[in-house]
């Protein structure tokens, strides 16, 4: 029998019908279907670990997954492997052998999410995979309103209501940058490590301030009060996407130049 590798993969997917990534009771989720297409292959049980989760009808374009195996197949077919017996809107981007110490979720240094919006609220393919918004946004001041958030701060305002109370609350947000394309306006979030549902209340957030209904120091007067019931706000799910997952400081600056190159073009 080969010896036992750990295994890191990188994976996209369209969220749109699962009930999110982790495993759940009677729900859809992109971790079983993972799991079953390992399980398959092995001939007994294998669990994956991920970087985090995500919610109900977000989506992936990095999501990191690790597993330990025994099988003896190279980093290319392992891909092609996985890719033939999953579901389509589930794909396996990229797979490399990682030393045992490795951990999905632990030996990350930062994360990057994107949100997605868009005035286009009639067109049938957007409708799964963007916010749509009928109010024509001011961007520049969501730019503004964004330089509050970037820093390390309790945002205990920015996320859920259930969330553990020994979790720590203070969390550094490395960038945040607001940029308009063609048919979207997209934000970029690039920080250390995220609370549920922080990226959306800070989304929408930025949406109603582009919207003039909110001031920027109103913003400030929201993440300054560290209380969960100051943010009323929480975009929708089908925006957001987990673009990367960083695990060395190089991945890190090409992240940052990335980000500072769209600036210039645009």
């Amino acid at each position: 029998m080969a010896a036992v590798r750990r295994i890191k993969a990188v994976c996209a997917y369209d969220g749109s019908a699962y009930q999110g990534w982790q495993r759940q009771t009677n729900a859809d989720s992109i971790q079983a279907v993972i799991e079953d297409v390992l399980s398959s292959m092995h001939k007994h049980e294998i669990t994956v670990t991920a970087s985090g989760r995500t919610d109900a009808q977000v989506h992936a374009f990095g999501q990191v997954f690790h597993f330990d195996s025994e099988k003896d197949i190279d980093e290319y077919h392992w891909k092609s492997a996985l890719n033939s017996m999953l579901p389509k809107d589930i794909r396996i981007q990229r797979v490399e052998f990682v030393p045992m110490d490795f951990h999905a979720r632990f030996s990350a240094i930062a994360k990057r999410y994107d949100y997605l919006i868009t005035n286009c609220v009639d067109h049938p393919f957007y409708q799964r995979y963007t916010a749509p918004e009928r109010s024509v946004l001011d961007v520049a001041y969501m730019q503004s309103c964004a330089k509050a958030f970037i820093g390390t701060h309790d945002f205990t305002s920015f996320t859920s209501a259930k969330i553990d109370p020994r979790k720590p609350r203070i969390k550094t947000l490395l960038e945040l940058k607001v940029s308009q394309e063609a048919d979207f306006i997209r934000m970029s979030f690039i920080g250390t490590g995220f609370l549920r549902y922080m990226v959306r209340m800070l989304a929408q957030t930025l949406i109603e301030a582009g919207k003039h209904r909110l001031s920027e120091q109103q913003i400030v007067e929201m993440l300054e009060s560290e209380s969960k019931h100051a943010c009323r706000f929480k975009a929708q799910p089908q925006g957001l996407y987990l673009t990367e997952v960083y695990y060395d400081e190089s991945e890190l600056s090409h992240a940052y130049s990335a980000l500072s190159s769209c600036d210039r073009q645009g």
